[in-house]
């Protein structure tokens, strides 16, 4: 390939990156200097930086987060829905370009490819890690929230057999809930609770409506349903103590059930872990090994059994063992 070919590539690129990335680099030099002055109390934090940053240009990008906004609700996140977009496209921004330098760099300084060879690298590494950090900014809020859904369906049973004892004692529901909003503060309810009794003591509102709000936040169709059964309750004039203690019951037989299932879940998961991840890693080690001693070709006519080796050992191993702790994680109660 000519000079001249390989400098009209190049400055394609930059074109390229100089669309993609025109929100910063249309910045005012005033506006600037706003963004980088002394930040005020509580304007350090990323998603406030970020929205300072670009401002009014992410309006055009919120219909296709739309689902992001009740996430952040449900997920309990004290970050504004504009803020968390705003980072979102930042942190791509930033992720993509980081990628991209680096990426470039080391195909050139460490591999020695050529210009063209090193910039196909970078741009298919920015495009990866843009595409990797979008996903993780949408999916983060709906992990947080499924996170709290568990924790708070973990704590149910026990937190309908303290508010049957309340309720027995003769308690008013107002009460009860502020009571509950006073415990252990690493529980979920507790955070639920508290937006209850917010409502009802600083927003003045009552207490069935606090509780319907609160049955539509929640990220938990468990909760939601004991909400929804105490404000009809409530309604009826029925006998609380009775209908939280009978939840409690049927709670806690759940839970039971689904300690079963999980210790069940758990035996198959050691059982794929071990074939998996240790006894299929080792053959492969031996045979790539062996292979790599003996010489010749490539595997598959392209791969040299080196290569793979190192895959195997430096990405295939780590990933694998990462995503099993994240699936433990997720299925596993946190007490």
């Amino acid at each position: 390939m000519s000079k001249s070919k390989v400098r009209e590539s190049f400055s394609r690129v930059l074109q390229r990156l100089k669309n993609a990335f025109r929100p910063l680099l249309s910045l005012s030099p005033k506006r600037l200097s706003k963004i980088f002055e002394k930040p005020e109390k509580g304007s350090a934090k990323p998603h406030v930086f970020a929205y300072r940053v670009l401002g009014q240009k992410t309006i055009g990008l919120l219909p296709l987060f739309k689902d992001v906004d009740v996430n952040l609700q449900r997920s309990r996140m004290r970050v504004s829905f504009r803020g968390y977009v705003s980072l979102a496209v930042l942190g791509t921004m930033f992720a993509s370009l980081s990628a991209l330098v680096f990426v470039t760099l080391l195909a050139l300084v460490l591999f020695h490819l050529t210009i063209f060879s090193s910039l196909l690298f970078g741009v298919g590494a920015t495009l990866l890690a843009g595409a990797s950090s979008l996903i993780g900014f949408y999916a983060y809020p709906l992990l947080r929230a499924d996170s709290l859904k568990r924790n708070l369906e973990e704590e149910l049973p026990f937190t309908t057999g303290y508010l049957a004892i309340l309720a027995g004692a003769g308690v008013s529901p107002a009460q009860m809930f502020r009571s509950l909003a006073q415990i252990d503060s690493s529980l979920a309810v507790f955070q639920e609770a508290r937006l209850i009794v917010r409502d009802v003591e600083l927003f003045g509102v009552d207490v069935v409506s606090a509780l319907s709000s609160a049955s539509k936040r929640t990220p938990s169709a468990k909760f939601r349903e004991l909400l929804e059964g105490f404000i009809a309750t409530i309604h009826a004039g029925g006998d609380l103590a009775r209908y939280l203690s009978e939840r409690s019951r049927q709670y806690m037989r759940l839970k039971r059930i689904a300690l079963r299932r999980l210790a069940d879940t758990l035996g198959v998961l050691a059982e794929f872990y071990v074939v998996m991840l240790v006894a299929g890693p080792l053959i492969l080690v031996i045979m790539l090994a062996v292979m790599a001693m003996l010489g010749g070709g490539g595997v598959i006519g392209m791969l040299d059994p080196r290569l793979l080796l190192y895959l195997l050992t430096y990405l295939g191993i780590p990933l694998g063992s990462i995503v099993f702790l994240i699936l433990l994680d997720m299925i596993t109660p946190k007490r």
